[in-house]
């Protein structure tokens, strides 16, 4: 079965039918396959639930993988019988990766204002966005015009991980390039609507329930790409947003030059949002709201960036 197989492909189908994000699609096919692969199975009617353990246990023993990427696996296969094959998969008792718990990585103002020195816009507002509403990279990138609120200066995340909605505050900082890319994106929707392309993708089906309101200015992206693509799963031509790699090469080069000498993503002006807000003595439940977390034992991480080394003791040395 590979991957142009009739069954991946009824894989894609259901997955799309469930509305998943591309990226999720492209996870769960990948470890799909690779299970498919490892037990060498020439049909469909050959997968059984019975060496998901085996195929879990060799992924922790052999192949070293850590326990978010067994996690990612084992989503995969569970989704593989529970809405593709109809299988019941129970009594899964795999050798687990050996998990690590890692303090995350938080920067300083200066080291923060340090990385946004050697960036330009629009790449410097993504990271101000990050630093200074707790936004995740791609809620970032999938920000629309209607869920900035100037007045109120808030924005409204939209269907962020879980498919949840939350508010979060929205930076003086980025007011005046922000208010900019929406200018420049209703420009692009103007040439879009003259060429005949002025579709924009819409989120989980709403295209159907709303017919026309993919052609509305509002639900355009702010960051736009300045060119217009073709859609993977469609095939439609229309204007997407900015691609993230494009961030992510400006974000390296920053870094770079910037000097400071931390392991920085995207996600660490996240975690620099939510620990200085902590050090601010906002209370642990706000932050929790802000980040979007579902249990405030993820937002607790953050605690322990605050009560380690010189933070919360005095060196001997130093008495």
């Amino acid at each position: 079965m590979k991957n142009g197989s009739p069954f991946i492909q009824s894989v894609k189908d259901i997955i799309r039918a469930r509305h998943l994000a591309l990226a999720t699609e492209k996870t769960y096919c990948y470890w799909i396959r690779c299970f498919i692969r490892h037990h060498k199975y020439q049909s469909p009617s050959d997968i059984t639930p019975d060496d998901v353990t085996l195929f879990l246990s060799h992924l922790a023993v052999n192949k070293h993988v850590s326990p978010n990427t067994q996690n990612q696996a084992f989503n995969a296969l569970l989704f593989l019988f529970r809405h593709v094959l109809d299988i019941p998969m129970e009594n899964i008792s795999a050798i687990r990766a050996k998990e690590t718990r890692r303090i995350p990585v938080v920067l300083n103002t200066s080291e923060v204002n340090a990385v946004l020195a050697e960036l330009n816009p629009p790449f410097k507002t993504m990271v101000q966005l990050a630093w200074g509403t707790g936004m995740r990279k791609m809620e970032i990138f999938r920000l629309r015009i209607k869920d900035i609120d100037f007045e109120r200066r808030s924005i409204i995340v939209r269907e962020g991980k879980g498919r949840k909605d939350r508010v979060t505050v929205l930076p003086e900082c980025t007011v005046a390039e922000l208010t900019r890319k929406i200018r420049q994106s209703l420009q692009y929707h103007n040439i879009d609507v003259e060429e005949g392309f002025s579709s924009v993708e819409m989120p989980y089906a709403l295209d159907k329930k709303y017919p026309n309101q993919e052609y509305n200015q509002h639900w355009k992206y702010v960051f736009a790409a300045p060119r217009r693509g073709i859609d993977p799963r469609t095939g439609i031509e229309r204007r997407h947003h900015l691609h993230p790699s494009t961030f992510e090469k400006q974000l390296r080069r920053a870094v770079r030059a910037s000097g400071v000498l931390k392991k920085i993503s995207c996600h660490t002006f996240r975690h620099t949002f939510a620990t200085q807000l902590l050090e601010s003595g906002y209370d642990i439940r706000t932050v929790q709201e802000l980040l979007g977390h579902s249990d405030v034992k993820t937002t607790q991480i953050y605690t322990h960036v605050l009560n380690r080394g010189g933070n919360a003791v005095i060196s001997p040395a130093d008495r």
